[in-house]
C-alpha cells in the first residue's frame, strides 16, 4: 500500500491504475474506526483499486467549531488501511488540497447544494458546512476518477446531499451507501466518540435506545411523526438537543404522517463535553 501527499502523485498513480482497474474512492476525514473499515471492507471487496484519503477539511467547519481540536491519527489510520487491504492512502495537507489564496483571503471556489437541502437538520445549525462536504467531495472525484464512492449511512444528511450533487452535476460515479457500525450498547461509531468523557460515555447510547423506541411504537402501528418524536424524546431529557425530526427518504422533507419510507434523525450535544452525536434509524 503507497501513502501520499500530493496530488500530482495521486495523479501519476491514477493515470496507470484507470488503464486496467475500477478505482474505488472512500473519503474520510481519519481517526478511522470501525465503522470506517466497513466502508473499506466493502470498497475493497467490490473493486479492483481503492484509495482512502485522510483529510481533516477546513472548508466545512465553522469558525466555533472543533477543526483544531478534531482527531488526527494518521499513523494508526494508515495501520487500518493496510489491514483492510487498501491501495493508497492519500494524506494531504490543506494547502495541498486548497490554493494559498484560501489561506491568505479565505475564499475559494465552492460547490454550494440547494439551500432547501441545506437549510435544515445539521446544515440549519452548521452554516456553510454542506457547501464545504461538496466542494472536498468534488475535488476528490475529480483526483481519484473513481467509478464508486463509499459513504456511510450515519451521516445521512450528507450522503443525500451528495447523491443530489452527483446527479444534478453529471459525475459519473455511483455512491454506495453503507450501514452504520454500532458498539454492542448501540452507540454508533463515530471519530468524535473519543472525544466523549466516562459519563457521557455511559447515557450517548441514550440516542440509540430513543430511536429504537420510536421505531418499535411505528411498528405497532403508530405513524403519527409528532407521538414518535415525543418517545425519543423522553431518552434524551440529559441532551442539548439540536433536532429530532422524521423525514422522506426521497426527499428529506419533514412528515406528520409516515405514509412512505422515512428516516428519523437525532443530533444532540452531551451534558458534560458538549460533544455533537448524530443518529438515524429508518422507519
Amino acid at each position: 500500500m503507497k501513502v501520499i501527499c500530493k496530488k500530482n502523485e495521486l495523479k501519476e498513480i491514477i493515470s496507470e491504475a484507470k488503464k486496467t482497474k475500477n478505482i474505488a474512492l472512500v473519503p474520510t476525514m481519519g481517526a478511522l474506526h470501525k465503522g470506517h473499515k466497513s466502508l473499506i471492507d466493502r470498497a475493497v471487496k467490490e473493486n479492483d483499486f481503492t484509495i482512502v484519503s485522510v483529510f481533516v477539511n477546513p472548508t466545512q467547519f465553522g469558525p466555533n467549531e472543533d477543526y483544531d481540536k478534531y482527531p488526527r491519527t494518521l499513523e494508526d489510520d494508515i495501520k487500518l488501511c493496510t489491514l483492510a487491504g487498501a491501495d493508497v492512502v492519500f494524506a494531504p495537507s490543506p494547502k495541498e488540497m486548497y490554493d494559498d489564496i484560501y489561506f491568505e483571503e479565505k475564499e475559494t471556489t465552492l460547490v454550494c447544494p440547494p439551500y432547501k437541502y441545506v437549510n435544515k437538520l445539521c446544515g440549519k445549525s452548521r452554516p456553510g458546512h454542506f457547501d464545504g462536504v461538496c466542494t472536498v467531495v468534488s475535488k476528490l472525484f475529480n483526483l481519484s476518477k473513481c467509478k464508486r464512492a463509499y459513504f456511510g449511512k450515519k451521516d445521512a444528511q450528507q450522503l443525500f446531499i451528495i447523491k443530489k450533487m452527483v446527479s444534478e452535476l453529471d459525475f459519473d460515479i455511483e455512491i454506495v451507501p453503507v450501514d452504520i457500525v454500532r458498539e454492542d450498547d448501540g452507540l454508533a461509531t463515530s471519530s468524535r466518540n473519543t472525544y466523549l468523557s466516562d459519563s457521557d460515555r455511559k447515557i450517548a447510547p441514550n440516542i440509540y435506545r430513543g430511536l429504537n423506541k420510536a421505531k418499535e411504537l411505528y411498528n405497532k402501528g403508530i405513524k403519527e411523526s409528532q407521538t414518535l418524536i415525543d418517545a425519543s424524546m423522553s431518552y434524551l431529557e440529559e441532551f442539548d438537543v439540536d433536532y429530532v425530526e422524521i423525514v422522506s427518504i426521497d426527499d428529506f422533507e419533514k412528515i406528520d404522517i409516515i405514509d412512505k419510507k422515512a428516516l428519523m434523525l437525532v443530533a444532540a450535544k452531551t451534558p458534560d463535553k458538549k460533544v455533537r452525536l448524530i443518529d438515524n434509524i429508518e422507519l
